[in-house]
């Protein structure tokens, strides 16, 4: 068979299809166009709202007695988002994630350590101005589950969490609706979604509050993903984050002994043996006393604060994951904190600027030349970051629902 005629051979011409005087007439096309319609868009007088919108941009406004009004951050008042909060008697099985399978654990002892965020974020949301009370409505859903307290209170194991978070999301037809893309779930320690063995299959989508961006030493695999989840801070002890009377009172300067101090449990980590040994060779620089957790020379809450407010420097350590509270506690006793865990995500990292009111150290080069750092640092420059961390810390004072999710209530 042979082949069929090509339609257009090499020696077929066709006229071109854009010729000189196709290119001027649109270009007249267009001009005409751009004349008509500014014509057309003058002979109509301005919109209302237009002209609010462009005035307003540059007309300072005042309150009620006449004091100028910053601009609101982010959303601000503007944020429309209604958030529904499941009820613990809603669906079988989520009281036993927040008191236990036998209900003896109560909130306000989950309340207490560096886990409490799991409850205060809950409370925060029950009183918000953004909660809805009807599904339908609602852009986003709470999920309240205080597991690592109730864990480590005894109230459930590792298996049974698991079984109870199952049993509970097949119950909520609007986690499967979206599957689980608008829920929020806390995890308010190190291990993060962890604590969930199975949180990988049924809560790989939802959005996680965790203090933890890294992952934990037990886990291959981190559980937080930077484009859906948000990093909290750890809960810092009530006594301390009231204004006025505190567990303890700041010393001053002059009176504190040591340049630098670690509070905390060795758990065989490079970086915090280091630190053990590195105090043994300078005692006069650096406070690293051994943590009793319990017995007789346990600690108590007043006697630690005493002595993580006795430096100048607050040294954090990675521990079995990167995060750690003595972080966030360093800003309550008006010590600049000493970040030595190099894969660390910290909270709002969009609105504060972290490297005003801390230093981060590699945590590779723990050993005299540390110490040598510290002590280097001008008056004038300690006394800078110690006034901007006291600035943003009232900041964060006078704004506490900052301090852990959203400005749900400001």
């Amino acid at each position: 068979m042979s082949p069929k005629p090509r339609i257009f051979s090499a020696h077929s011409h066709t006229a071109p299809l854009c010729t000189r005087t196709h290119q001027i007439a649109a270009l007249i096309l267009v001009t005409a166009t751009f004349f008509f319609t500014r014509l057309f868009d003058q002979s109509f007088p301005p919109s209302p709202c237009y002209l609010d919108r462009h005035l307003n941009l540059h007309v300072a406004k005042t309150n009620d007695a006449g004091h100028l009004l910053w601009p609101d951050r982010g959303y601000g008042s503007h944020l429309s988002l209604k958030i529904y909060v499941y009820d613990e008697n809603e669906i079988d099985g989520l009281k036993d994630l927040l008191y236990g399978r036998d209900g003896s654990i109560s909130s306000n002892a989950c309340l207490k350590g560096q886990w409490g965020s799991q409850v205060k974020i809950h409370r925060l949301l029950l009183e918000s101005r953004f909660r809805t009370r009807k599904k339908e409505e609602a852009d986003l859903f709470f999920v309240p589950a205080y597991v690592k307290c109730v864990r480590m209170l005894g109230g459930l194991n590792d298996k049974e969490i698991n079984q109870t978070y199952v049993k509970v999301l097949s119950q909520m037809p609007y986690f499967r609706r979206s599957g689980g893309r608008d829920h929020i779930f806390v995890f308010p320690s190190g291990a993060g979604a962890h604590l969930f063995r199975s949180w990988a299959t049924y809560i790989n989508r939802s959005i996680i509050l965790t203090p933890e961006g890294d992952r934990t030493d037990k886990k291959d695999t981190s559980a937080f993903n930077t484009w859906k989840d948000i990093i909290i801070p750890g809960n810092v002890d009530d006594g301390m984050m009231k204004t006025g009377a505190t567990v303890f009172q700041p010393l001053p300067l002059s009176k504190r002994k040591y340049l630098a101090n670690y509070l905390g449990r060795a758990q065989k980590k490079v970086g915090r043996l280091k630190l053990i040994e590195l105090a043994k060779q300078y005692p006069d620089k650096l406070e690293c006393p051994e943590l009793q957790f319990s017995g007789p020379n346990k600690l108590g809450r007043v006697e630690y604060f005493q002595h993580l407010g006795n430096s100048k420097f607050c040294l954090a350590p990675r521990g079995e994951s990167s995060w750690t509270l003595r972080f966030y506690e360093s800003f309550f006793v008006e010590c600049v904190p000493v970040i030595l865990s190099d894969q660390v995500e910290l909270p709002f990292q969009n609105v504060i600027d972290y490297t005003e009111i801390s230093i981060k150290w590699p945590s590779t080069s723990i050993g005299p030349e540390l110490l040598d750092y510290l002590a280097s640092i001008p008056g004038q420059i300690f006394y800078f970051l110690l006034l901007t961390l006291l600035i943003e810390l009232f900041s964060i004072m006078k704004r506490p629902n900052f301090a852990f999710v959203f400005q749900m209530r400001s």
